[in-house]
């Protein structure tokens, strides 16, 4: 079990939490880069360097750190823009990185289901909402994310262990925190259950490598 990277990354997100409650930009920055590299940390101390699969998922938890940095910026600016493509990069990391072990059809085939209608259903809710530059980006990312988590699932029912199908749904659900605050309702509410489920699933996803 790798501790260090753990506590380091609770503690980041509980100040990142306070931060953003008080609004105080220096504190933020600091406490989700911290956060951000410990499951970087993380996933380095598990063994990820020592093999193809380790090494993909690792770039994908580096490219979600790069988009966590580009999201510090608010509002809907460039920066958002390449925070977007940082990220969409990780799924793409964590997709190919799923396609390297066994896989269940008919885990697939429900998981595109469900994923299916909830790409529809989030699309839908946030279509009122973001801005027309925006539009393409955003339903390419929920395709992509989409398709990461079908294949995290169809390699969990394949090869009997949970933690990938686990950190994707994680990761899925924490990204609708972000749109939430980005183009429908911003508010310290969103970041109070969606920084943590974030944070967890990078966490999850990179203990991954250590099987």
């Amino acid at each position: 079990m790798v501790f260090g990277p753990i506590v380091v990354g609770s503690l980041a997100v509980a100040a990142l939490l306070v931060c953003q409650y008080r609004d105080y930009r220096p504190g933020i920055i600091v406490a989700k880069l911290t956060a951000a590299s410990s499951f970087v940390w993380a996933a380095v101390a598990w063994g990820a360097m020592d093999n193809p699969y380790g090494q993909i998922i690792l770039l994908g938890l580096v490219l979600c750190w790069l988009g966590d940095a580009l999201l510090l910026p608010p509002g809907q600016s460039l920066w958002f823009q390449l925070g977007i493509g940082a990220f969409l990069s990780g799924h793409l990391a964590y997709a190919v990185a799923f396609l390297q072990g066994p896989l269940s059809l008919p885990g697939l085939g429900i998981a595109a289901l469900g994923l299916a209608v909830f790409t529809f259903l989030v699309l839908r809710w946030l279509a009122p909402y973001v801005p027309p530059d925006f539009k393409l980006p955003v339903t390419a990312y929920m395709c992509v994310i989409s398709v990461m988590v079908v294949l995290a699932i169809g390699s969990s029912v394949a090869t009997g262990r949970p933690a990938a199908a686990i950190g994707a749904v994680a990761f899925a659900l924490s990204d609708v925190s972000v749109a939430r605050d980005r183009f429908v309702a911003p508010g310290f509410g969103n970041g109070v259950w969606g920084l943590p489920l974030y944070f967890a699933s990078q966490f999850v996803l990179a203990s991954t490598v250590a099987v």
